[in-house]
C-alpha cells in the first residue's frame, strides 16, 4: 500500500495552478497578424549593442525601465544623446533604493551637466512631463506584461518626432526558466497594425532578450 507523499502532491497541485495560471494569461493576449508593409523595411541586427550603432547621435532620448543603468552606460557611449532622460521608479524589491543611488553615482557628472535627467515615476506617470514630438527615439524596457507595453506604445507614441523610433527590449515569448509570459511581440504586432507603424529593426541574441525598433509608416506620396 503507498503512502500519502504530502510534498509530491503539494508539487504537483502548484504545476497544475501554474499550467492554469499561464492558459489564462495567454487566452488574454491577442494575437494581431501583421501584413507585408509592416515589415517590408525590417533589417536584423546582431544584438542591442548594434542597434545603439544605428540610432542617431546628439539626440533627445529616453531609457524607461533603467535597473542599475548598464544600458544607460551603453546608450551614452555608443549613441551619445545630447539628453538622456530615464523613466524607473527603483519602487520594488528587485528595483530599489540601492539601484537608484548606484544610479545617481554612476551618472552623476552627466546629471550635474544635464545630459542624464532622472523621472523617478511608472512609465505611464512620466509621459505627462514630456512635449509631444521631442523624442528622437526611446527604449523601452519595463515589466515585458502585454497589457502594459500596449499602453507605453500608444502613450508614448505622440511624443516622438516624425521620422523617430520607439524601441524596446524582450521582444520574445517570455522567460522560460520563471515560466513568465511575456507580451511584447503580441503587443508590438497590434500596436503596428492598428496604428500604422513599421519593424525597422530586430536584434538576434541567442537568449531571451531580442530587441525591435519600430517607426511611423510614411504616407505615400501623391502624384499631381
Amino acid at each position: 500500500m503507498s503512502m500519502f507523499d504530502p510534498a509530491a502532491f503539494l508539487s504537483t497541485l502548484k504545476s497544475a495552478v501554474n499550467a492554469f495560471q499561464l492558459r489564462q494569461v495567454e487566452a488574454a493576449i491577442p494575437k494581431v497578424p501583421l501584413r507585408a508593409e509592416h515589415v517590408a523595411n525590417c533589417r536584423l541586427l546582431l544584438n542591442r549593442q548594434a542597434l545603439l550603432h544605428e540610432l542617431p547621435t546628439r539626440s533627445v532620448c529616453a531609457e524607461i525601465g533603467v535597473d542599475q543603468g548598464d544600458f544607460t552606460d551603453a546608450i551614452l557611449r555608443v549613441a551619445q544623446p545630447s539628453q538622456l532622460h530615464l523613466v524607473d521608479t527603483w519602487g520594488s524589491r528587485r528595483y530599489n533604493e540601492t539601484k537608484f543611488e548606484q544610479v545617481r553615482n554612476r551618472f552623476a557628472r552627466e546629471l550635474q551637466s544635464g545630459t542624464v535627467v532622472i523621472h523617478r515615476k511608472l512609465s505611464l506617470e512620466a509621459v505627462s512631463d514630456f512635449e509631444d514630438a521631442c523624442f528622437d527615439w526611446i527604449y523601452l524596457d519595463t515589466t515585458h506584461a502585454y497589457e502594459l507595453t500596449a499602453q507605453e506604445l500608444r502613450a508614448y507614441a505622440a511624443k516622438i518626432k516624425p521620422g523617430g523610433l520607439m524601441c524596446g527590449h524582450d521582444y520574445s515569448m517570455g522567460n522560460w526558466i520563471k515560466a513568465y509570459r511575456y507580451g511584447v511581440i503580441e503587443a508590438v504586432h497590434e500596436f503596428c497594425v492598428t496604428d500604422g507603424w513599421e519593424l525597422v529593426y530586430l536584434t538576434l541574441e541567442p537568449i531571451e532578450c531580442q530587441s525591435f525598433s519600430i517607426r511611423r509608416i510614411a504616407a505615400p506620396v501623391r502624384a499631381s
